[in-house]
């Protein structure tokens, strides 16, 4: 069973540096793509960043572009996003998707739009303040 599930994030105040992390189970994640995604209050989740499996390029949202990085960490099936330079604006919730029964499941081609099979997990808060 594919399980997905956050950590990290906090409070910082503008212009400071986050990290959260996304430890994956049930499958490897190394011939995945996976993704963060985020929801401000109010507002319908977005993309940031992808990083496709088997060591496939990752894509940024522009929003994400020159502030946010996206790695992982196959042998310990965990996936990452660093962000610099954060904004009040990046404010959410943030959550990492997989999508296991997409064909491209091993791609970005998705990103960043999800399926209604996607697998999500439950999110971690990330805080800026002014």
């Amino acid at each position: 069973q594919v399980q997905l599930v956050e950590s990290g994030g906090g409070s910082v105040q503008s212009g400071g540096s986050l990290s959260v992390s996304c430890a994956a189970s049930g499958f490897p994640l190394e011939h995945y793509a996976i993704a963060w995604f985020r929801q401000a209050p109010g507002r319908e989740r977005e993309g940031v960043a992808c990083s496709a499996g088997s060591n496939g390029p990752t894509q940024y949202t522009e929003s994400a572009k020159g502030r946010f990085t996206i790695s992982r960490d196959n042998g310990k099936n965990t996936a990452s996003l660093e962000m610099n330079g954060l904004k009040p604006e990046d404010t959410g919730v943030y959550f990492c998707v997989v999508e296991p029964e997409n064909d491209y499941y091993y791609s970005c081609s998705w990103f960043p739009r999800t399926s209604h099979t996607a697998s999500w997990g439950r999110g971690t808060q990330v805080t800026v303040s002014s």
